[in-house]
């Protein structure tokens, strides 16, 4: 039992308070109370779930180590001044306890008389993760202790922000996603038209600005219709899809490949360009479009014609031009014979 005597007021007889362990631990679940030699003879029931019961009767300085003390007993004082301490938990030194002792007179063996120090802990700023880390719930806490009120509002704040932050997330994606649909044809995964022409708008932007010329391609497949009339929509499909992944092969990662009709196809190409470069590039890709595609045991053969525009470095140039330019040039392979690219400068 503890035993605590303080003078009354006005001079009057000492009054006494015994309180036995269960008590004490009602009111600080977190309270450490040591003999003059630094054993520990109680904990409260918050203390001992994480010091375990077989650290009563064991050294205070196997289980802590003292950070800090602030204050002093003064002599003649049974209580004594209230001392301000932090110790760390040994086992668990990740958290930093701070608290409050005091010294208080105990019924000794005997019937002697004793002054031990009972210690009232808390957690501090490390309150949240001790929570997590230990298992502890509100029962493990005073309910006097507004610490588990904060806690309980601190992570109900962080749920909310969480759940935000998630949503946020979501409409960024779901905004993302509407955003690359408008921009991408559905069938091919390629850019749309739409796309294409911010595309065009932004590389002849960087061109006034100095930048390298680019060379505009417009791509028609040769014999297209037949395969959608003999063999069906979907053979055609599926034609669409073979030319967009050749097309996708065989530009690099700075360049733009779109799907801007039916079978139709506007690519710019970047880097270093001249007519040699882009006419065998084009070769390269009607060899590899001129490939028989396998649809439901039936062959689809297409070729394609190309028209392309070298866009030099000369002021002036403006989309609906150079879209006319290549226009042209397309045409231009079209009644060559197909199955070829013609190239022109702008």
């Amino acid at each position: 039992m503890t035993h605590l005597d303080r003078d009354l007021p006005g001079g009057g007889a000492p009054a006494a308070l015994t309180l036995s362990p269960d008590i004490l631990g009602q009111f600080m679940p977190l309270f450490l109370w040591l003999d003059k030699r630094g054993r520990i003879r109680a904990m409260g029931p918050t203390l001992t779930k994480i010091l375990g019961t077989e650290a009563i009767g064991t050294a205070y300085a196997r289980h802590f180590v003292l950070r800090r003390a602030r204050g002093h007993a003064p002599e003649g004082d049974p209580i004594g001044k209230a001392r301000r301490i932090a110790v760390n938990l040994l086992r668990h030194p990740g958290f930093n306890l701070r608290g409050t002792a005091i010294e208080i007179v105990t019924g000794g063996g005997g019937g002697e008389d004793g002054t031990d120090t009972l210690v009232n802990l808390s957690f501090g700023i490390h309150l949240s993760e001790a929570v997590r880390f230990f298992g502890l719930t509100e029962t493990d806490f005073a309910a006097s202790d507004l610490a588990i009120e904060f806690l309980f509002m601190s992570e109900a704040k962080a749920a909310v922000l969480n759940e935000l932050q998630a949503l946020t997330r979501r409409l960024e994606d779901a905004r993302r996603a509407a955003q690359n649909e408008a921009l991408s044809d559905a069938l091919t995964g390629l850019a749309n038209r739409r796309a294409f022409d911010a595309a065009l708008d932004r590389a002849l932007k960087v061109l006034g600005r100095g930048g390298r010329r680019f060379a505009l391609l417009h791509l028609d497949l040769d014999f297209f219709k037949q395969v959608n009339d003999t063999l069906g929509h979907a053979a055609g499909d599926a034609v669409l899809v073979q030319a967009a992944k050749v097309l996708s092969d065989e530009t690099r990662r700075g360049d733009l490949v779109a799907r801007v009709g039916g079978d139709e196809f506007m690519m710019i190409l970047r880097g270093p360009i001249n007519a040699e470069r882009v006419e065998g590039f084009a070769k390269r890709l009607i060899s590899r479009l001129e490939e028989p595609i396998l649809h439901e045991s039936e062959l689809c053969r297409v070729s394609a014609s190309i028209g392309a525009v070298i866009v030099g470095e000369k002021a002036g140039h403006d989309a609906v031009g150079l879209l006319a330019a290549a226009d042209a040039a397309l045409y231009a392979s079209k009644h060559a014979g197909r199955g070829r690219c013609t190239v022109s400068e702008a």
